[in-house]
């Protein structure tokens, strides 16, 4: 099972210089219908690739901000159909351009639009029409780009165009868009594509300014966090007044730290209610901390029924419900250890 080629165009984009005063070249080199293509050196290039971009997993919450793979939808207005959306209707007009013309006339445009972006660098930018026939009659939209490697000045020699490129590009890195989203075979979401880019560098989402992404897991947790302590606030102190403005000072400073201490404001059955929310919007959420110089890992779901924070004297304790205790590779000799009675240690711990 692979992808029909319907048509595919070939550019070139050169970048001389750095920031503003860059500039940038497009030269198209090629253009080819189905028959054209079965008969060129890009097949054997890309042979494959199409699949491997469509079956590539994605999340529709990263565990990261950084994550290469994500899910876009186009921007439509409460009441308004997806045609209202400027990027959705030039890739309407590519993926279902009639003639060879007719695409490479539209697909410019999305070639345009990509070098005008802030950091691009140059390569070979490839935008293909493709039907996975075993379920659809509609064709799909790829849009593909190869990075040319940095020892490779120019291509000056149209007649042997993809010997050079094969040598000056790799697919190890390509960056994809794939329209429409197929989160599995047989089923498409016509408001949704799909990204892909690993460098840091998001120049290859940046050209599509009426789609919007996913937020990942931590800007989701973060925003219920932030959304539960202002309620708490509004509940606890008074509005306007000293004690409300000394918290939102200290809520910002906390906001801003990538370390952040324990702030002591809401008791247990608090954190849980407000845990249980993140918890029906990401069952997998997490809990990362440090204790003294332990690190500690584990679910969120867990806090209150298996993980439990507490004080004695001033000093934190974390207990740890399990039924076994599995060590990882570096033996030590706690593997053999016989654990203690919990009161004995807490009489200890009181005594100390």
């Amino acid at each position: 099972m692979d992808f029909d080629i319907s048509y595919i165009s070939f550019y070139v984009v050169q970048v001389d210089g750095k920031g503003e005063k860059a500039n940038k070249f497009i030269k198209h080199f090629q253009t080819l219908d189905n028959e054209g293509y079965e008969n060129s050196a890009l097949k054997d290039f890309l042979d494959g690739e199409l699949m491997k971009i469509s079956k590539r997993k994605v999340e529709r919450h990263p565990k990261t901000d950084q994550a290469p793979t994500k899910i876009g939808r186009f921007i439509v207005e409460p009441g308004h159909e997806l045609t209202s959306n400027p990027n959705y209707n030039l890739f309407h007009k590519v993926r279902y351009a009639e003639t060879i013309d007719g695409f490479k006339e539209h697909n410019e445009q999305i070639v345009h639009a990509y070098v005008d972006t802030a950091a691009v660098r140059g390569g070979v930018v490839l935008i293909a029409s493709a039907k996975l026939t075993k379920y659809f009659d509609e064709p799909f939209l790829f849009i593909m780009k190869c990075d040319f490697e940095p020892k490779v000045a120019s291509i000056s020699d149209e007649s042997t165009l993809i010997k050079n490129v094969e040598m000056a590009i790799t697919t190890k890195n390509m960056k994809s868009i794939q329209y429409p989203y197929m989160p599995e075979e047989g089923m498409v979401e016509e408001g949704e594509l799909k990204i892909h880019q690993a460098s840091h560098a998001r120049y290859f989402e940046d050209f599509l300014k009426f789609v919007e992404y996913e937020d990942s897991m931590p800007e989701i947790m973060k925003s219920q966090v932030m959304h539960m302590v202002q309620e708490h606030a509004q509940e606890t102190f008074a509005e306007n007044s000293e004690e409300m403005q000394q918290f939102e000072e200290s809520l910002e400073i906390w906001e801003a730290s990538e370390k952040r201490e324990i702030q002591e404001r809401l008791d247990t059955h608090q954190v849980m209610e407000a845990a249980a929310q993140i918890i029906e919007h990401t069952p997998e959420a997490e809990i990362r901390m440090t204790i003294g110089n332990t690190a500690i890992k584990g679910l969120l779901a867990d806090f209150g029924e298996n993980i439990h924070l507490g004080k004695i004297d001033g000093r934190y304790v974390l207990l740890v419900e399990s039924e076994s205790i599995v060590f990882d590779k570096g033996v030590s000799p706690l593997e053999f250890h016989r654990p203690d009675d919990l009161h004995a240690i807490i009489e200890k711990m009181n005594r100390k």
